[in-house]
């Protein structure tokens, strides 16, 4: 009986992926702060479940594009 369903190579694999995973929700959380522009800090983003940094997200691109229609400054 093998103690381990994946070979070393495959448990290699999902790390990489985990890994990436980990990066890209780091890169989501910071760019929720940074947009924010302090009203949300690192700490209290990573707090936030998936489904909150997706509307904060939403809200976000909502709000790009309408600056971008409307040629007010965003910044």
């Amino acid at each position: 009986m093998r103690l381990l369903p994946l070979t070393i190579s495959q448990i290699d694999e999902v790390v990489k992926e985990m890994e990436q995973e980990a990066k890209a929700i780091k890169k989501e959380i910071f760019k929720l702060a940074w947009f924010m522009r302090g009203s949300l800090s690192i700490d209290e983003a990573y707090q936030l479940t998936y489904e909150d940094r997706e509307v904060i997200s939403d809200i976000i691109k909502e709000n790009l594009d309408m600056t971008k229609e409307t040629g007010l400054p965003f910044f």
